[in-house]
């Protein structure tokens, strides 16, 4: 029996009905905000939610209201998903990853939420469960009227059944990337719902995790080409090629950069540069910082997760075994990181051991420059003591790149009572976050970070250091723009110029301006500077600080085969 429309309101009903279930599918994101914008394109998914619905009343006649809750939980679960399709790419430059990014979630709302009250963030996550509930029931409520009253109508209606040909043609033609149907079918979701599950199934297998991990490089490099050097492996958080591909970014940052360039110069210190291609975009720091450390390509998240149950090599290790004290410095941390385990420091520090007790800038409180004053005072150089090997991950150009910190050209007033004047604290807190302007605020982190970099190597130091500035990833899409290049600078900074030599010839750039291409993967760069780093090869190099050349520092045995954790490492296992 054919369905009849009673009344005009019935047929708005369907209508709008139809319209919004196409609409929670054919959203785009209102860039640069976590915002959506309606699309008038048809979504695949709707289309399949159609026939489903057209082939159910076909074969049983009706569509049960225990079915309809089913279809609307799933559809749910679609909205939800195309979500995270249009808006990660949009804000963060990548796709989303469910294994790696459902662990960071949790943390991420943690240091969000930390400083509110409970009731505040009770009241946050009451009030999403109940929008995820009332869009379930409206999308209940919406498939209902479809199938109870367009379904019935269709069937029996060639002009119905030719345009549901006509939408299944295009969509699957979509689905099989055909570019013509762009302007009228939207991206489905399905593919990337698939993804994450074969994400999840992989990282679930041990079998499958274990045929993920790649072989290490190998760490045979005795080290002798820093002649004892201390070295510095700064992490530069959000610094990424954006500050030199994008011309507007490039020009305001000039001065900044420039200023960096002369305080190295006139430290009578050497500075090469180039580009390499970070394992991520926009977040999850660790793959960059893992990638580099231990030469492994971690732009496939779940092998981060395989990476910290094993005990492949690292150059923390490696220079332990070279007689290197290594140091862990982690600013941002104030909470227990078990991970740190598979690092395997022989000191780690993070934020409750600094002791700050100014204002809070940001998310992340403490001030970049403080940081590293505060790590040095807390571990002074001595003449005779190992050579140090010094990780530090920054945090003040974290997003949303504000409040940022005053910078303090007096260094010994850093760690004092009152290291800024009252009347540049109260400007910069007046400086609240704001998601929707993202970009200006990033320049202004980057032209930071710049100048307390210059004032750190105008500091006297008692002996020498070798120090590397890397990005850990570009800032986020909201930033950056769509379809942004995975390159962040790498900065080397020193004074042996056979080893400023070496890193030339193996594609760095003499200045503190990098060029394109890049060298290649960030995992790629260990090795790199391994065999930089190593005294083989004829180059001529300086005596270590204890008075040990390279062949008596190869005799000692300290560059053995990289085995043993460090004494952090073996504290955070109970042994």
């Amino acid at each position: 029996m054919r369905a009849t429309f009673t009344s005009p309101l019935a047929l708005a009903k369907l209508v709008v009905a139809m319209l919004f279930l196409n609409a929670a599918l054919s959203f785009n994101n209102w860039w640069p905000t976590f915002a959506v914008v309606p699309d008038a394109r048809l979504a695949p998914e709707f289309v399949l939610l159609w026939v489903f619905l057209l082939l159910t009343v076909h074969f049983r006649g009706s569509v049960s209201n225990r079915l309809i809750g089913g279809l609307a939980a799933v559809y749910l679960l679609y909205v939800i998903g195309r979500y995270a399709d249009v808006t990660a790419p949009a804000l963060f430059g990548r796709e989303i990853n469910l294994y790696w990014d459902g662990a960071q979630l949790p943390r991420f709302l943690w240091v969000t939420a930390r400083d509110g009250s409970v009731w505040h963030a009770l009241g946050i996550v009451a009030a999403a469960l109940l929008a995820l509930w009332g869009l379930y029931r409206i999308l209940r409520a919406a498939i209902a009227i479809v199938a109870h009253d367009a379904v019935p109508r269709a069937i029996h209606s060639r002009i119905g059944l030719g345009l549901t040909g006509v939408a299944v043609a295009l969509a699957v033609a979509n689905t099989a990337g055909v570019r013509a149907t762009w302007p009228v079918i939207s991206r489905p979701v399905t593919p990337s719902l698939v993804k994450q599950g074969v994400i999840l199934r992989d990282a679930l297998s041990p079998v499958r995790l274990a045929a993920a991990l790649p072989t290490s490089p190998g760490f045979k490099s005795d080290l002798a080409a820093l002649a004892g050097s201390d070295v510095e492996l700064f992490f530069l958080e959000s610094y990424g090629a954006f500050v030199f591909d994008n011309a507007a970014a490039h020009d305001t940052l000039a001065a900044s950069r420039a200023a960096l360039a002369g305080a190295i110069a006139s430290a009578g210190r050497w500075v090469v540069s180039a580009f390499v291609r970070s394992p991520t975009f926009g977040g999850a720091s660790d793959l960059a910082h893992l990638s580099l450390l231990t030469g492994i390509d971690l732009s496939d998240p779940v092998r981060h997760h395989l990476l910290l149950a094993s005990d492949r090599p690292t150059l923390i290790r490696h220079f332990e075994s070279c007689g290197y004290e290594t140091y862990g410095f982690y600013p941002a941390l104030s909470w227990q990181w078990p991970e740190r385990a598979f690092y395997g420091y022989d000191h780690f520090l993070e934020a409750r051991g600094l002791g700050y007790r100014g204002p809070d800038f940001g998310y992340w409180k403490i001030p970049d420059q403080y940081s590293i004053a505060r790590f040095h005072e807390l571990n002074p150089e001595h003449a005779d003591s190992p050579p140090r090997f010094l990780f530090f991950a920054t945090i003040n150009t974290h997003a949303p790149f504000r409040p940022l910190p005053p910078y303090q050209p007096d260094w010994s007033k850093v760690l004092s009572a009152q290291p800024y004047a009252p009347a540049d604290v109260a400007r910069a807190l007046a400086d609240r976050s704001d998601w929707t302007d993202l970009r200006a605020p990033y320049i202004r982190s980057i032209a930071y970070n710049y100048r307390w970099l210059a004032g750190y190597i105008a500091q006297p130091r008692r002996r020498d250091f070798l120090l590397i500035l890397i990005g850990d990833h570009q800032p986020m899409g909201a930033v950056t723009g769509e379809g942004a290049s995975w390159d962040v600078p790498v900065h080397i900074i020193g004074t042996n110029a056979a080893l400023r030599e070496r890193l030339v010839a193996a594609g760095f750039r003499p200045g503190i301006e990098p060029k394109h291409p890049r060298l290649g993967g960030m995992h790629e760069l260990t090795p790199l500077l391994l065999k930089a780093f190593d005294g083989h090869g004829g180059a001529t190099l300086a005596r270590t600080s204890d008075g040990m050349g390279s062949d008596a520092r190869r005799q000692s045995g300290r560059c053995g085969p990289v085995q043993a954790r460090g004494r952090d490492q073996q504290a955070a296992l109970g042994r």
